[in-house]
């Protein structure tokens, strides 16, 4: 049986003006741009020939005013799922050049078809945003096609990766969808994000400001925290998305995507020795260490320019798939403020709910002091490390490479707070405080009656270093499980590693705890 020719012809007629979206003059003005449709960023995301669409032929039916007569091909959006190296990822991506994107309902249905198929398939799901907004001739209706996006990703939220890539304008409430997922990408040229634009801010406060200020990706990356990658174009910024799933599970009953080998490589590296400077005070860049542990010094930084005195990424040990907490003493001499705790917990909750052992690096003289640290919560804020690491029950290994005082010795993993190994360099210093703080509550008597005070504090603060801040002391009350050479060290996590992915623990029952935000 041969089907109708007529019914053919249609077929592929209805199909062939859905692909055209908005037309190729607006492709070709996009191209001029160095910008891809929307439908071109899923051929590159997607193995060629994967892509399996759904809804082409969704689009527009109600009577909204002044949309009786328009063309809404796809409703402004695709959707479906293929294969991304060989994983099934489902996805959707916003077409500008079909009334800019804009969402109503048939567009959020098909958003929400998405998500739901992506949470019932336990894979990952990718977001390109590109929008001009809710469409408003369709009014409450496009708020709620809002809501029912906004409800979805966070019933996905630490069930399946969810990553956003902005390409074009998200302003408004759209900015919603993506600040609720778990990592963005924003490319560095026609990509905005931000609540209310220049105008309005003007309008209303009279402030004067652009859209470079608020809502620009360096804004975003540096200032405001709200996306973790910046990327050149749209082809960056798929070749990051492919980056990150590589490490990445698919899901949250699923272990990342590890690379064991059978015989472990116990080797010393002998230019770890050589990192870390004599003189306690002298900064070193902590990623320096960080691509000596990681397997090809394969390190992927997230958010790079933001809260820069903490270090966080992806890289693998021996093969297993970690993420990385590391101080960075060449910024604020690594102390902990408010951005570098927000920064640093939720990092740390991303990788227990995806089962990502977690490895901390400490080089920490303590949380930042100062009037408007405390004024602004810097000790809510830093209690969010201490639920996070106190809460994860992945691997967990701390290695203290220099200074460890006070409570952000604690809120760097401790023992204490869970680490299920710590090892120390003989570098190290833990104690409640600096030397040379200490030494001027300690010795004040001895200070006082000495006639060079420069030099007694020095001799008094190496007093204090042998006396209360060795790690031997620290290894003696089993708060710190060995003592390693530098050298020693990648070896070491490796073997800790190996050892701990049979690690089981579970938490008292509950809904969920109810973290200081």
């Amino acid at each position: 049986m041969t089907i109708d020719k007529k019914l053919s012809d249609e077929l592929d007629r209805r199909r062939a003006h859905a692909l055209a979206g908005g037309g190729q003059k607006k492709a070709d003005d996009r191209h001029a741009k160095g910008r891809l449709t929307a439908r071109e960023r899923l051929e590159a995301l997607y193995s060629k020939g994967t892509f399996q669409e759904f809804g082409l032929h969704a689009k527009h039916r109600t009577r909204h005013f002044g949309m009786a007569d328009k063309d809404i091909p796809t409703d402004g959006v695709i959707t479906g799922c293929g294969f991304v190296d060989g994983r099934p990822v489902a996805s959707f991506s916003q077409d500008f050049t079909v009334v800019g994107g804009s969402l109503g309902e048939i567009h959020s249905k098909k958003i929400c078809h998405a998500l739901d198929h992506a949470v019932k398939a336990g894979i990952p799901i990718i977001g390109f945003n590109d929008s001009g907004g809710a469409r408003i001739q369709e009014g409450v209706g496009s708020l709620s096609g809002y809501g029912q996006v906004f409800y979805r990703n966070v019933q996905l939220s630490g069930v399946v990766p969810q990553i956003s890539v902005i390409a074009g304008p998200c302003a408004g409430g759209a900015a919603y969808s993506p600040a609720l997922t778990d990592f963005l990408i924003m490319t560095r040229e026609n990509a905005q994000m931000f609540i209310c634009g220049p105008e309005v801010i003007r309008a209303v406060t009279g402030q004067v400001t652009t859209m470079e200020e608020i809502g620009s990706a360096q804004a975003h990356a540096s200032v405001s925290g709200n996306i973790h990658f910046i990327a050149e174009d749209d082809a960056h910024a798929i070749a990051i998305v492919h980056r990150l799933l590589s490490f990445l599970p698919s899901n949250n009953m699923m272990d990342p995507p590890h690379r064991i080998e059978a015989d472990l490589s116990i080797v010393d590296d002998p230019a770890l020795d050589e990192l870390v400077p004599a003189d306690p005070k002298t900064p070193f860049d902590v990623r320096e260490v960080i691509k000596r542990l990681a397997d090809d010094g394969d390190f992927m930084e997230v958010m790079e320019l933001f809260a820069q005195n903490i270090v966080i990424g992806f890289g693998r040990i021996g093969g297993i798939v970690v993420g990385f907490v590391a101080n960075q003493p060449i910024v604020k001499a690594g102390t902990l403020d408010i951005d570098a705790s927000d920064k640093a917990a939720r990092f740390v909750r991303f990788c227990n709910v995806y089962n990502i052992p977690l490895v901390t690096l400490v080089d920490v003289p303590g949380f930042l002091p100062g009037v408007n640290e405390e004024r602004r919560g810097i000790i809510r804020h830093g209690a969010k490390m201490l639920f996070a690491y106190a809460s994860a029950t992945v691997p967990k290994i701390t290695v203290i490479m220099r200074k460890a005082y006070g409570g952000a010795f604690l809120a760097m993993c401790s023992e204490d707070m869970g680490a299920d190994r710590v090892i120390a360099w003989p570098t190290a210093e833990i104690a409640v405080m600096g030397a040379d703080g200490a030494v001027n509550i300690l010795y004040r008597k001895e200070l006082a009656e000495s006639e060079d005070k420069a030099a007694k504090a020095k001799e008094l603060a190496a007093e204090y270093r042998a006396e209360f801040a060795t790690p031997y002391l620290s290894a003696g009350e089993l708060m710190v499980h060995d003592i390693i050479h530098p050298r020693e060290t990648r070896s070491a996590i490796a073997l800790s590693l190996r050892g701990l992915m049979s690690k089981r623990e579970t938490r008292p029952p509950k809904k969920h705890g109810n973290i200081p935000l």
